[in-house]
């Protein structure tokens, strides 16, 4: 199993507001609406913290690319393409 920085295993009951025909449509089908809630908060969460740390590290990455756009690769002469 994939390391998952954001899942602690552990089980926190919530209450959650949904519109009412969602959840019986859902239901209808037989989808599981905690564990398809879970999914798209994680994903939210981590695309989240993602840009954040762009941002927050947004001089570096401007940097490193500007040197490495100025600069010859150090093992470039071993590239087979």
């Amino acid at each position: 199993m994939k390391y998952d920085s954001i899942a602690s295993g552990k089980r926190k009951p919530i209450n959650l507001s949904m519109d009412t025909g969602v959840v019986e449509a859902a239901r209808a089908v037989g989808i599981n609406l905690s564990q398809v809630s879970e999914a798209a908060i994680r994903d939210a969460a981590r695309t989240e913290r993602d840009r954040q740390w762009k941002d927050e590290n947004r001089a570096w990455i401007d940097a490193h690319r500007n040197w490495v756009e100025s600069n010859p690769l150090p093992l470039e002469k071993y590239r087979l393409f």
